[in-house]
């Protein structure tokens, strides 16, 4: 008995020399530097910026990434930064990913989940296809058990054509009991300075998103955070729903030479402000529905023929709903829950 309690005696103090050990070990840099058992993905030094203004760091955890340096791509600059706003323009992993992405993304319209143009999408199988839908017409993009998202079509249709052009103008997120919309006022004249983006939640409309500070606007919808924040003083955000969707949008127009090279024929009072997004889904189930939707199924085949200039996605009597705030069409798995806002 004596035995046995010895031996545990002897190894506690074991386990707290270890422990100790180990404290001392990590705590040894006390001037201040990173030791190498801090995770690899934090452990770098920032250096001072590239000649052509590219902030960089220099990887020091072991690894596959020890001693490199990590440059931001110009595609990560702000370059008309958001008033005030203090933050970095990537983010750094120096784990073996070795890899920045950008702080402040923007819509990359050839990037999977992107919807863009007239419109043309990137499905989550990274399959390039358009969607016409049709002028003032309502369509789900996406529809899921948790989520639904509908887009409002705007378009025109010139003499002599068969069907309409169109542009996505509002985006409609549904989830729980709530409805966020972010959409582009229509604008007789462009004007890069203008905000032409609106935001409403649960039908109200958000009275400006704050472009000082942190550049945001947030709330909790029940117990998913939401986050409208700015990533340029005007017309583009990142939209975050907690748990479910992260979406990049800007707020473009259809400019002069774009409405003559595609024979648009648009009038002179209406630039066609419409919105070019990418999304970044969570949580989606395998029955995911909707245009953009059901391109994330594990099981998924597009349709569409490959190679063509312009593979077309069908479909338009399925994903049409009656408005922009209704989670019903033909295929929609959505059920929204009792109290949420329909206007």
């Amino acid at each position: 008995m004596d035995f046995k309690r010895k031996s545990c005696i002897l190894a506690a103090f074991f386990l707290v020399y270890v422990s100790r050990k180990a404290c001392c070990v990590q705590g040894a840099n006390s001037n201040g530097k990173k030791s190498p058992y801090d995770a690899a993905i934090t452990h770098y030094d920032m250096l001072s910026p590239s000649p052509s203004g590219n902030e960089r760091a220099f990887c020091q955890a072991r690894g596959a990434c020890q001693g490199k340096t990590l440059v931001c791509p110009d595609q990560c600059k702000v370059r008309k930064p958001v008033k005030n706003k203090k933050k970095k323009g990537c983010f750094i992993d120096c784990s073996s990913k070795c890899e920045v992405t950008c702080k402040f993304r923007r819509p990359n319209c050839e990037g999977y989940g992107s919807l863009c143009y007239d419109p043309r999408f990137v499905g989550g199988d990274g399959v390039m296809f358009y969607f016409h839908g049709a002028k003032g017409g309502n369509f789900a993009i996406v529809s899921d058990d948790n989520l639904q998202i509908n887009a409002h079509f705007i378009g025109t249709r010139p003499k002599g054509r068969t069907r309409d052009f169109t542009w996505v103008q509002a985006l409609s997120i549904m989830f729980d009991t709530h409805t966020l919309v972010i959409a582009a006022k229509r604008v007789s004249k462009w004007d890069d300075n203008f905000d032409a983006l609106t935001v409403k939640w649960d039908g109200q409309t958000v009275d400006g998103v704050p472009t000082d500070g942190d550049a945001e606007w947030r709330t909790n919808g029940g117990d998913r955070e939401v986050v409208v924040e700015r990533t340029d003083d005007t017309n583009t955000v990142r939209v975050q729903v907690a748990n479910l969707v992260e979406l990049n949008i800007k707020v473009r127009p259809i400019g002069k030479e774009e409405n003559r090279a595609h024979n648009y024929q648009l009038p002179e009072n209406d630039a066609f402000a419409h919105l070019e997004t990418q999304f970044r889904f969570f949580n989606l189930t395998d029955l995911v529905e909707g245009v953009l939707g059901k391109t994330y199924r594990p099981d998924y085949v597009s349709p569409v023929k490959i190679g063509v200039p312009m593979p077309m996605m069908g479909g338009e009597d399925k994903y049409q709903t009656p408005s922009l705030y209704s989670p019903l069409c033909y295929v929609c798995r959505f059920h929204p829950q009792s109290g949420t806002a329909t206007t």
